[in-house]
């Protein structure tokens, strides 16, 4: 089969995605509901509920599982990827948005007065762990219907 079909007719990729695509669009809406502001912004963004990231690695573990067998050594490996990207969504990134917090105010107070310009650093990175919850549980129904 060539490439492209190929692509469209993998169900596990195809669900992976879709997850993907759901986080993003319920970002939004969340922003939305409350806000009370439409930022269509957040379909390319980090951070935020739910967590895309975790949507997406849940949804490609368990099409992995259910495809080829929840004893399959590519399963372990892509439960293992899955829960380095949890840990990471709630634990690393999130330490750096805080740290990028306390930078960004540090340099307001520095820059007042002065001619020190500075691009303000990403604050959003990170999730917290109610945020990774509900990307797994998008996750977790997208690929269970697919």
């Amino acid at each position: 089969m060539p490439i492209i079909p190929g692509i469209f007719h993998n169900t596990i990729l195809v669900s992976a995605v879709i997850a993907w695509f759901i986080a993003q669009i319920l970002k939004i809406a969340v922003n939305l509901f409350l806000l009370k502001r439409l930022n269509f912004k957040l379909l390319f963004s980090s951070g935020g509920f739910p967590s895309s990231h975790s949507a997406t690695v849940s949804a490609l573990t368990l099409g992995i599982g259910k495809y080829y067998g929840w004893d399959s050594p590519i399963f372990a490996v892509s439960a293992v990827y899955c829960m380095v990207v949890l840990y990471d969504a709630a634990g690393v990134r999130r330490a750096a948005g805080k740290q990028a917090e306390v930078l960004n105010q540090l340099l307001e107070r520095l820059s007042q007065g002065s001619d020190l310009a500075q691009d303000r650093l990403k604050e959003l990175i990170g999730h917290t762990p109610l945020e990774v919850f509900g990307g797994v549980i998008v996750g977790i129904v997208v690929g269970l219907l697919l």
